[in-house]
């Protein structure tokens, strides 16, 4: 079953001929959801072949344009697309305001509704469940408001062994019963357990986001053993006083966020432009977690 993160932007708040500002696709069992919304996403959806008409829910993690200069384009793009669906946007409550400018400057009438969804100062909070998922926000510490996103896959429940249906020539009750944990009875009258039925489950994923904040300890006990962290490696470590001056981490900042969250595997982006190559922050946070890598733009990583 499909968890892949797609990369659209890598970089900060100047744009270059390798990365574009921050943005990310992330597909949770076929839920499209948008994370952030740099300049040039919907180019870059195009470019990753990521359908606008699957993206239902956008995350902002704050109001810094590098994170939301794009949301104008692609809000126009759906109307001219015809969309009727309803689209929900998480994040700062003055999202309100900024799309009901754009609402009113630059569109003559949105086809679609468009929900604004504030999220709360403080601590974790769900904001987001379906059948399958669960989506949390929590707090980063940056310059301006800003939040973090941690996308869950729900515990399934056990897999039918599907070479037992002919045998058995079990029936959709059956199956659904099985599902349940109920063992299953012979037309001859013999009981097969439950367990010799199905397989377990894989463990549920998780994929949690953090960009743009300053090393803060506090999150590592909402990202704890997730599968993969994204944190942002703005510095390296010798700009360690500017990364704080601004609000921002160095490589090795955000590696200790992952080992001491126990995560699995770190991707690092966010990256300033002043660094043509970025050895020098993967050597930095190597150092301390192994299991690190770059963002790339347009790079899938399956979750």
């Amino acid at each position: 079953m499909t968890f892949d993160l797609t990369i659209l932007g890598s970089g900060s708040a100047l744009p270059t001929s390798r990365r574009y500002p921050t943005a990310q696709a992330l597909n949770v069992l076929e839920r499209f959801f948008l994370i952030d919304c740099g300049e040039g996403t919907q180019l870059q959806l195009r470019n990753a072949k990521v359908k606008f008409g699957h993206i239902n829910h956008i995350f902002i993690s704050h109001l810094h344009g590098d994170h939301v200069f794009g949301l104008f384009g692609l809000l126009s793009t759906f109307n001219l697309l015809g969309r009727k669906t309803d689209l929900y946007i998480y994040g700062h409550s003055d999202l309100e305001n900024i799309t009901g400018f754009f609402r009113r400057q630059f569109a003559e009438e949105m086809q679609y509704p468009i929900h604004i969804m504030p999220l709360k100062p403080g601590a974790l909070q769900l904001i987001f469940e379906d059948k399958v998922c669960e989506v949390f926000a929590f707090p980063l510490r940056h310059r301006v408001p800003s939040w973090g996103y941690l996308f869950k896959e729900k515990v399934r429940g056990p897999n039918i062994r599907k070479e037992l249906i002919d045998i058995y020539k079990l029936g959709i009750k059956d199956i659904i019963d099985i599902k349940n944990g109920k063992d299953f009875t012979t037309s001859e009258g013999v009981v097969v357990p439950n367990s010799d039925l199905v397989t377990a489950p894989k463990p549920p994923r998780s994929y949690a986001y953090c960009s743009d904040t300053a090393y803060y300890e506090r999150i590592t006990k909402w990202i704890a053993g997730c599968d993969v962290l994204y944190h942002e490696a703005t510095f390296a470590d010798s700009e360690r006083k500017i990364a704080k001056q601004t609000g921002h981490s160095t490589a090795s900042q955000a590696a200790m966020i992952a080992k001491k969250a126990g995560v699995k595997k770190l991707v690092l982006g966010h990256f300033s432009n002043r660094y043509k190559e970025l050895d020098t922050l993967l050597v930095e946070a190597r150092t301390i977690f192994t299991e690190t890598y770059l963002a790339e733009d347009l790079q899938t990583i399956s979750i």
